[in-house]
């Protein structure tokens, strides 16, 4: 299949929808629609080996895929948004449980290239 997949997870926030900190996730336009980003733009993805709001993705994963960290005064997040406790003691900003991360080959604001990759991970979008 040549088509790109898209992970379509249904959001209820709106475009620019800001929460505390300064990581926080926004919803942003990207050449394949509207997607969860930082609030500097850069598209946020989720990891399919994740489990149960728990990230899999340290070491070597987490290098090239950060976490997008949470303050721990960030603990009220609004519409689906949760912060979760990594083992190594920060936390990761999730929406609907899926941890959150940005890819380091994504250049600019708007860049959607880690969409797909390994066939694991995928951009957050609204229907």
């Amino acid at each position: 299949m040549n088509s790109v997949q898209i992970l379509t997870i249904s959001i209820s926030a709106v475009a620019g929808m800001a929460f505390a900190g300064n990581n926080s996730p926004v919803v942003n336009d990207t050449g394949l629609g509207a997607v969860l980003t930082t609030e500097q733009g850069m598209t946020l993805y989720m990891f399919t080996k994740d489990t149960d709001k728990t990230s899999a993705c340290y070491g070597g994963c987490a290098a090239k895929w950060p976490p997008l960290l949470a303050d721990k005064n960030d603990a009220h997040p609004k519409a689906g948004y949760s912060t979760n406790k990594r083992t190594d003691g920060t936390y990761q900003w999730a929406y609907q449980g899926h941890p959150l991360y940005t890819w380091v080959n994504d250049q600019k604001a708007g860049d959607t290239s880690g969409e797909g990759v390994g066939g694991l991970w995928f951009v957050v979008t609204e229907k």
